[in-house]
């Protein structure tokens, strides 16, 4: 029997208004009604389902993201997943799909995009920091930056495509070789999942200096076989140093773990005009190599999900806190004061079909 008022209900594309956290200027946030977006002709309608916040969102809500890198107001969210409403026939992704977009959009044209390095594009324009992100009912999206999740993928997986997309583009820069020893400085998302992909390259052994205690069990999950807080502890003869905490510290600390010959990885960003003292001859007599990378490629993007895709990875043991879209405010806080494990903060705004 068909339900009336179901039937009468206004399909998702032809809703004129929608919810979203809107970060208006630093340190005001709420969650507010908005016009919705209207899907250009190359362009596809996404209701998003799954978006992680992480350290980064702080950063803006609190306005201490660097300056060139985000514009007020804008809706925050730039680890997500979601489902096509609305596509053109000719897209990858066709309604009802589980998709990830990639959150830097490319004009494919500069120097650094035809080389391939997207994530250096001489237009920086990103979901979440630039124009608006994921954190609302409604996203449309350049329908070239969409790529499809098999079912095998867990919406939790498919949100933390980016920040793992991150991580991929800076351990291939640095170039692993199986056998050996890993030290990954930091305890939060990103630290989790450099543990995590490192394991693609069969490392010896992969050692993890973090600050609390309640992260050792997730730890675990993430492939590190030993788990320090003492950095006095840790030792100095690492091939790969991956620092992923954002602090000044951890960066002090990166660049006196490795062995002679090892690399160092900064992924973290300890604030915006943060300096830390260099040891000059360090750096030279232990024929240290230091390397920072940022953000990912459309190509790293693409190998993530190619793996999640494949079976290879799964990210949903990192998801440790949940909340509705009218619960962020709790979300945000859940962020900044952690207690007990803390993984990826989730926030659900809506149900999945």
């Amino acid at each position: 029997m068909t339900n009336p008022a179901a039937s009468a209900a206004p399909r998702v594309s032809d809703l004129t208004s929608m919810r979203a956290v809107t970060v208006k200027a630093p340190g005001e946030f709420a969650l507010e009604t908005r016009d919705a977006p209207v899907r250009g002709a190359d362009e596809i309608l996404i209701r998003p389902i799954a978006v992680g916040i992480c350290g980064t969102d702080l950063d803006i809500i609190d306005g201490t993201i660097d300056p060139e890198f985000v514009r007020y107001p804008l809706v925050l969210g730039h680890e997500w997943s979601g489902v096509v409403i609305e596509a053109p026939d000719d897209a990858r992704a066709k309604v009802g799909d589980r998709v990830v977009v990639e959150g830097i959009v490319p004009c494919g044209q500069c120097p650094a995009c035809v080389s391939g390095d997207t994530n250096r594009c001489e237009v920086y324009d990103e979901f979440g920091f630039i124009r608006d992100g994921a954190m609302a009912e409604l996203l449309v999206a350049p329908a070239r930056l969409v790529h499809r999740l098999e079912p095998v993928v867990s919406m939790e997986s498919g949100a933390l495509v980016e920040p793992a997309a991150v991580v991929l583009r800076a351990l291939i820069r640095i170039k692993p070789a199986p056998g050996e020893r890993v030290l990954v400085i930091g305890d939060g998302t990103v630290a989790l999942l450099a543990s995590c992909l490192i394991q693609l390259w069969s490392p010896g052994q992969v050692t993890m200096l973090g600050r609390r205690p309640d992260q050792s069990a997730l730890a675990t999950l993430a492939g590190v076989n030993r788990f320090e807080t003492d950095p006095a502890r840790v030792g100095h003869d690492f091939d790969i140093v991956v620092e992923a905490a954002g602090a000044a510290d951890a960066v002090a600390s990166a660049l006196k773990s490795p062995a002679r010959g090892g690399r160092v990885v900064l992924l973290g960003f300890p604030g915006h005009g943060v300096a830390v003292p260099v040891a000059i001859d360090d750096v030279v007599n232990r024929d240290m190599t230091i390397t920072g990378s940022f953000a990912y490629t459309s190509a790293a993007w693409a190998k993530v999900v190619s793996l999640l895709n494949a079976g290879r990875l799964d990210f949903g043991f990192l998801v440790t806190h949940r909340f509705g879209l009218d619960q962020v405010t709790d979300a945000i806080d859940a962020l900044r004061h952690a207690t007990g494990a803390r993984g990826k903060v989730l926030v659900d705004i809506q149900n999945a079909p």
